[in-house]
């Protein structure tokens, strides 16, 4: 029902259902990571009336809550970097304890999601778009559609390509120095490190 990317990294599959309102991704190497999206799949819907609050868990400092997901509100991306407020949340028992040290000592941390009515989810939530009490900072984005994000990454390629023409129109006979796509390439990987997917939506150039 649930997926998971942490920015710059491959689709998790490890989903852990720890009962029927509960269900955890466990995070490896938890200290490098900036971004992380959760979304539904889209095979499973929320009863009506119901919802989840994303919760993150990090060894001996506690839950926080990130936000929330729903049936209106199927994608949201959460900034991890220099958002944690150390005890900020009890958060659900379900996801106690599953957290430890990865190999290497860096720390796997748990991203835990729970099924709750949105009567109970909604009065704990910051406004949309806004900083939490907590902290984070919640963005939804449609970066979370594979097919969307695709489409995006291959118009900020063209853009950046149509620079070097001198009326700006890519077509397949354009040719273009393999040193200008290696350019785009490292200028793209640095956005997507420091601002996660979500600058695909403002992105121009």
């Amino acid at each position: 029902m649930f997926g998971c990317v942490v920015a710059g990294r491959p689709l998790q599959t490890n989903l852990q259902q720890v009962d029927e309102t509960h269900a955890l991704f466990e995070l490896p190497n938890a200290s490098t990571i900036n971004h992380i999206c959760v979304f539904l799949l889209g095979t499973v819907s929320f009863p009506e009336g119901y919802g989840a609050t994303v919760h993150f868990h990090w060894p001996e400092k506690g839950f926080q809550l990130l936000g929330m997901l729903s049936n209106d509100k199927p994608s949201a991306i959460f900034r991890l970097r220099g958002t944690f407020t150390p005890g900020a949340s009890a958060g659900p028992t379900a996801f106690a304890g599953g957290v430890n040290l990865a190999a290497g000592g860096d720390v796997t941390a748990i991203l835990g999601i729970a099924i709750e009515p949105l009567s109970q989810i909604a009065p704990a939530l910051p406004d949309p778009g806004s900083a939490n009490a907590n902290g984070a900072v919640v963005v939804t984005t449609r970066t979370a559609d594979p097919g969307y994000l695709a489409e995006q990454i291959v118009k900020h390629l063209l853009n950046f390509i149509s620079s070097f023409v001198g009326d700006g129109t890519v077509n397949e006979n354009t040719l273009v120095p393999m040193s200008a796509v290696v350019r785009w390439y490292e200028g793209f990987k640095t956005k997507l490190k420091n601002m996660g997917p979500g600058f695909l939506d403002r992105a121009t150039d």
